[in-house]
């Protein structure tokens, strides 16, 4: 009985971090290419958008990139960087 509910926990806990990682794409493009569109209309140009677009999804990557460092990070219980001393 135990083992089923530390699966469903861990299953839980899975879909909410892939759930996490598809808004923070989804946020970071979607902001940056709204901006890019609206720079586009105000300024009369047509590649902006395309620019801000590349930008936000190198932005969503280095934040899933973050996510996924913090959560190997928790499961460790430790991170590489800090030694125990600065602790």
């Amino acid at each position: 009985m135990k083992q089923h509910s530390n699966d469903r926990k861990k299953t839980v806990q899975i879909l909410s971090m892939i759930t996490q990682m598809g808004l923070v794409m989804i946020v970071a493009i979607g902001m940056t290419t709204a901006l890019g569109v609206w720079l586009d209309r105000k300024l009369g140009t047509s590649f902006i958008t395309v620019i801000f677009f590349f930008l936000g999804a190198a932005g969503g990557v280095q934040g899933i990139y973050g996510l996924v460092k913090q959560i190997f990070k928790d499961e460790d219980g430790k991170n590489d960087k800090i030694s125990k001393k600065d602790r």
